[in-house]
């Protein structure tokens, strides 16, 4: 048998033991990370929480831990969970899945695994009837109602969290939603990281009736706000300011704004690892003060 023979021989037992391996091989997991499935009983609608526990939770069974509560949990818990390992790793991470049982007679195409997110994210409904009957946008108080009354419940019997110090993070639509919970349920959470909020016209004017109207009901209640956008998102930055202005807005209700936090060279994709980064870090500081 000659070199060459014996070195394709050679690579095709390599390739062939690579494949059998990679046939083997189960998937990736993160680190202290469990799923609980969980369903919105009134709509039969299933979805699944992702809870990642800090690395001493076990050890220290004295301690509570603050929480971070994310949408959209199978685009953010691994960077998220990367980024808060280095930042602030005695969170507790809880990744709210979009519904897992979508019906089968409505054809999503390619959003099929994520069609949930236009429903639960969302407090308008589209002018187009199509569009509507399809994707059933504005059922956000519904997803509302369901974190506070069932997710939250749960993950406060389950988990030693923190009841002062529990934050939600969106992002996209996640953080349009993430304006409507802080200015019509105020005291669901204490902070809030709204990154890129996929917010117009029609949903600012939506925003500025709803926090005049809900402001006077929440007046005890202090919230810490985080807002930013991509510096290249133009088409919605003047959008995102009036959020800004909105959030600032003065009255019995309290909130503090960190400010908008422009990032730089970055348009709505490119600027989530950036805000997650400079959303944690805030969280940290604020934590630890």
């Amino acid at each position: 048998m000659n070199t060459v023979t014996m070195l394709l021989c050679t690579a095709t037992l390599l390739m062939t033991s690579t494949a059998i391996k990679a046939s083997e091989a189960s998937a990736f997991h993160i680190a202290r990370t469990q799923t609980i499935k969980i369903k919105h009983k009134e709509f039969d609608r299933d979805y699944a929480l992702y809870i990642k526990l800090p690395e001493d939770y076990h050890k220290k069974t004295d301690s509570h831990y603050p929480v971070i509560y994310t949408t959209d949990a199978e685009w953010h818990m691994d960077l998220l969970s990367g980024v808060t390992t280095y930042i602030m790793p005695n969170v507790i991470i809880v990744g709210i899945s979009w519904q897992q049982n979508m019906s089968e007679t409505v054809d999503y195409g390619d959003v099929r695994a994520f069609a949930s997110r236009f429903r639960d994210y969302s407090f308008i409904e589209s002018d187009k009837p199509k569009v509507q009957k399809k994707y059933q946008f504005g059922k956000g108080a519904e997803h509302l109602t369901f974190i506070r009354n069932h997710i939250m419940p749960l993950v406060a019997k389950t988990f030693r969290v923190d009841p002062t110090n529990q934050t939600y993070l969106g992002y996209s639509m996640g953080a349009e939603f993430g304006a409507y919970i802080l200015l019509a349920q105020p005291e669901t959470f204490d902070n809030y990281i709204l990154g890129s909020p996929s917010v117009d016209e029609k949903s600012i004017a939506y925003l500025d009736a709803l926090e005049k109207q809900h402001t006077q009901q929440h007046a005890s209640h202090h919230s810490n706000v985080f807002l930013s956008i991509g510096a290249l998102e133009h088409n919605a930055m003047d959008a995102t300011k009036q959020l800004a202005s909105i959030i600032r807005r003065k009255g019995p209700s309290p909130r503090t704004l960190t400010g908008l936090e422009i990032i730089n060279d970055a348009d709505h994709t490119t600027a989530v690892p950036d805000t997650f980064t400079s959303s944690i870090k805030w969280l940290s500081t604020l934590s630890s003060n």
